[in-house]
């Protein structure tokens, strides 16, 4: 019986065991001095998908990971690298998907056609519809 209640104390603990005992990073909740660097920041933060929230950019995002990255972004950016440099890494290293600006390779032409597709098939319903 002791086993059992043992065992149950642990399992129910597991959450808490998740939970980083970290400091947040430095810049992830700091502004940059510099406020036309923090503006182009804010831009690219917004931009970019939390990995953990996957709904949310990492500007709006309360996971560690994000402030990691909100971090990452405003640490090489205080170093003067550009936005379009630091999204090209970001996408580089975890795929196209953390970027919400689209891009225009090949495999997001679907993305960028299919609206237009749509718009195409409603006005042949339309036409097809008034005709008769």
């Amino acid at each position: 019986m002791k086993r059992i209640v043992l065992l149950l104390a642990v399992l129910a603990a597991q959450p808490a065991f998740a939970e980083s005992n970290l400091p947040p990073a430095y810049w992830s909740d700091r502004q940059l001095p510099n406020p036309k660097q923090e503006a182009q920041a804010q831009m690219l933060m917004g931009e970019l998908r939390c990995l953990v929230c996957q709904g949310q950019s990492i500007a709006d995002s309360d996971a560690e990971l994000a402030g990691d990255m909100r971090d990452l972004v405003r640490r090489r950016i205080a170093a003067g690298e550009k936005p379009a440099a630091i999204r090209a890494w970001l996408v580089q290293r975890y795929g196209s998907w953390i970027s919400y600006k689209p891009t225009s390779e090949p495999t997001a032409w679907p993305l960028w056609l299919a609206p237009l597709g749509l718009l195409l098939v409603g006005a042949l319903l339309v036409r097809r519809r008034i005709s008769r």
